[in-house]
């Protein structure tokens, strides 16, 4: 099965494809977002790893508009600690460091750190892409912020260990498809779904007591803005629930109140 991941081999999708589907599942490579999910949408590959939100940065919002616009379902989640790492080329020491580059999550993650370097910050496309081309083209006054994977797969050596702000830094990631299994919807205890509201006063209290009525726990619920409709917005929203049949039940109500309701995906709820 091909998994196709935000990022190369080392990265945090990386691992996270590892940990799912065993050390030697075979990964596709990108360096985008969008051309991991459009890779998904076009069947190059089955599943997709994509990171949705951080226990320290919040929601990576554009993601949500990604999994609407292309109609992809979330089979699946998994959470990881994610422990950054100042990764540099065979040698060098913290003097001669110029520059420090990572995925632009990752420094936000790190900013307490990097608060206290004088080094010049740049962003990249990938933690894990850093580390690569510091290897390739021996780049000895640049450190990358990655993973202990990345240092061990392209040979760097580790500065400065897990220099995020807080030490309980957990990423949730997402696993993305064009379609359901069964199987994993009759055994779902977690959906996420998406409603667009009128804004007539009340609206959103509607639907929240509809979903206390059913006894069903909202464990997340993010606004994205509508871009064709100014000041308008939808509300993706991750529900947890006992019964499968209490959740059918509720989504059916909610679509009476809701100009617009879509869900995106039943599946089993990660324990942490």
């Amino acid at each position: 099965m091909l998994v196709s991941i935000q990022g190369i081999k080392g990265s945090y999708h990386h691992d996270v494809a590892c940990a799912l589907y065993g050390k030697e599942v075979s990964i596709l490579e990108c360096l985008s977002f969008d051309k991991m999910a459009e890779s998904i949408s076009n069947s190059e590959a089955r599943v997709g790893i994509m990171a949705i939100e951080n226990s320290i940065a919040g929601s990576i919002i554009p993601n949500y508009t990604i999994i609407d616009k292309l109609n992809l379902k979330i089979i699946g989640e998994y959470y990881i600690n994610i422990n950054h790492n100042l990764l540099a080329y065979k040698g060098v020491k913290i003097s001669d460091i110029e520059k420090i580059s990572s995925h632009p999550m990752a420094l936000l993650q790190c900013k307490d750190y990097l608060k206290k370097t004088n080094k010049t910050i740049i962003e990249d496309v990938d933690t894990a892409h850093v580390a690569k081309l510091i290897s390739e083209k021996k780049l000895k006054n640049v450190a990358a912020i990655a993973s202990i994977s990345a240092s061990k797969i392209y040979g760097l050596n580790l500065l400065a260990r897990n220099i995020q702000s807080v030490d309980y830094n957990q990423t949730r990631f997402v696993i993305i498809s064009k379609k359901v299994d069964q199987k994993t919807k009759e055994k779902a205890n977690k959906a996420s779904i998406k409603f667009v509201l009128s804004h007539r006063n009340g609206s959103l209290a509607n639907v929240l007591n509809i979903i206390s009525d059913y006894e069903i726990n909202l464990t997340k619920i993010q606004s994205v803005p509508i871009i064709e409709s100014p000041w308008k917005y939808s509300f993706f929203v991750d529900l947890t629930f006992p019964s499968l049949k209490n959740y059918k039940k509720c989504f059916n109500d909610l679509k009476s109140v809701s100009e617009e309701l879509k869900e995106f995906g039943l599946y089993n709820n990660f324990k942490k």
